[in-house]
């Protein structure tokens, strides 16, 4: 039998897979493009949409665990309920699905709404599944070297009641376990839920400040301007899914996103140490923008 990863071309999709190395498992890569798809060794490339059901079918032959993550687009909750549907209609006996933090707490949030019915379907159904409630990912603060370098500006509008951010590393290392876990067990298990969260506490005075210390120049957060950002976010993205990211980031404003010792301790205990920092990324990342 063999462990299905959906979105395996993606940011985290990619990470599952490398971390899904050296567990003699057999790895199984959904992707619209097997002939242009470069996976590592282990990885079999599959052909398969989220949105073609009968290619989800024909792609769950033989497998036994699945790694369901569907990424932000209009029909997400579709996607993963019809998914779902078919994964338990093949028998699959582990699930290890990608939700979000805080996703039951942001009603008026799309993405958060859509993943939260979906653990919804996973608890009414009772499916073996291990759900992963990701916070904000601070990879995504990459993008914002040009303002960082050039300018001196943090830019993403995050507030002032902090969220705990997660390494996308940690996510990948997580999910693995879980699905070698699941793939291992002799009968489905019970489910699972953990908060991918890292151990700080991050403002957006707060990243400036470590930017503004590992980058060795004065670095202003830009304020709290959500519709500005929405506006910038629309030249790179659909205008429905900037409004989603500006309602996102306005809950992280009003709300916060801050995770509780007991998520942190359930996955320093999931990953075997503590979950990256914050300011390690930033070091890092300066290091790197220093090179290119």
């Amino acid at each position: 039998m063999a462990i299905l990863v959906t979105g395996s071309t993606g940011t985290i999709g990619t990470q599952v897979l490398n971390h899904l190395a050296g567990h003699g498992v057999e790895v199984r890569a959904l992707t619209r493009s097997p002939g242009k798809a470069q996976f590592p060794q282990h990885v079999k490339a599959v052909r398969g949409d989220l949105t073609d059901m009968d290619s989800v079918r024909a792609a769950l032959d033989g497998v036994s665990t699945l790694f369901l993550l569907v990424p932000n687009v209009a029909d997400e909750l579709t996607q993963a309920m019809l998914t779902l549907t078919a994964a338990r209609e093949a028998g699959v006996k582990g699930i290890v699905y990608l939700s979000v933090f805080k996703g039951e707490a942001y009603a008026d949030v799309p993405h958060f709404a859509g993943k939260h019915t979906v653990e919804r379907m996973i608890e009414a159904l009772d499916l073996p599944a291990t759900i992963l409630h990701p916070a904000y990912f601070i990879q995504n603060d990459l993008r914002l070297k040009e303002p960082l370098v050039n300018f001196g500006a943090y830019g993403m509008p995050i507030g002032a009641k902090g969220i705990s951010m997660v390494d996308i590393r940690d996510i990948g290392e997580a999910a693995a376990i879980e699905l070698v876990r699941r793939e291992r067990a002799p009968a489905p298990l019970g489910r699972e839920t953990y908060a991918l969260v890292g151990p700080d506490v991050i403002t957006g005075e707060g990243a400036a400040a470590i930017w503004r210390d590992v980058l060795g120049r004065a670095v202003s957060y830009g304020g709290d301007d959500l519709a500005a950002t929405e506006q910038r976010l629309k030249a790179a993205m659909p205008a429905w899914l900037a409004l989603d990211m500006r309602l996102m980031l306005g809950r992280y404003q009003s709300h916060g996103a801050v995770a509780t010792a007991d998520d942190l301790a359930r996955l320093t205990r999931l990953l075997g140490r503590a979950p990256r920092a914050y300011r390690d990324f930033a070091r890092d990342a300066a290091a790197q923008w220093r090179k290119g």
